[in-house]
This record gives C-alpha cells, sequence and structure tokens, in this order.
C-alpha cells in the first residue's frame, strides 16, 4: 500500500490545470488527474497575503512515477512557486490501485 500517493497541486484557471491533469496521464506520470471546481485560496506570499481563483488538481500516482510527475509539474507550472503535496495512501481497493500502478511509469532508481 505504501507504493501509492495523492498529489494535490493548484493551477491559476481551468484551461492550465486541463492541460497539466492531460499532459500528465499522457506521460504516465498519473494514473488519473481530478480537476476540481475552482476555490478562493489565501495565502502569505513575499510579505503580503494574498487571495486568489485556483483550480485544484487531484493527482493518483505512484512512488515510482513521482519524479516525472514532479518534473512535468514544476516544468509546465505558471508559479513561481507552485504547491505539490504528495499525501501517501493507506489504504484504497486493491483493483483500484492495482490498475493505476498499471497506467503509471515504474522509473529505475
Amino acid at each position: 500500500m505504501n507504493d501509492f500517493l495523492l498529489v494535490i497541486t493548484n493551477l491559476p484557471d481551468a484551461q492550465s490545470a486541463e492541460k497539466l491533469a492531460r499532459q500528465l496521464v499522457e506521460a504516465r506520470a498519473a494514473a488519473c488527474v481530478n480537476q476540481l471546481a475552482s476555490c478562493n485560496s489565501t495565502y502569505r506570499w513575499q510579505g503580503g497575503i494574498e487571495t486568489v481563483i485556483e483550480v485544484p488538481l487531484l493527482i493518483k500516482t505512484t512512488h515510482a512515477a513521482y519524479p516525472l510527475l514532479e518534473k512535468l509539474i514544476r516544468e509546465a507550472h505558471p508559479y513561481e512557486l507552485p504547491e505539490i503535496i504528495a499525501v501517501p495512501l493507506i489504504a484504497g481497493l486493491p483493483a483500484y490501485l492495482d490498475w493505476v500502478s498499471s497506467e503509471t511509469v515504474t522509473l529505475k532508481e
């Protein structure tokens, strides 16, 4: 079970979120990406408080595919410092997790 991750990132608009989601799945860095409805994000940045509308992505992947996934997000993301948070999965439907594993690349360390 420790092989699977849920990765979260936010994009500034639906178009860039959809483009990144497709790129991650096409590259087999992710098995599935859910693009959620836009939300308000409030955070501290460069000494000030910002509130912006963002589009969250929930990305299902494996530890083995994570390096590629992070690389692709960093290259394509429009933010200077993109949010990339990986949460380990502690449980899941075995058949679904098998599918995630089969749909993502396995990179050699």
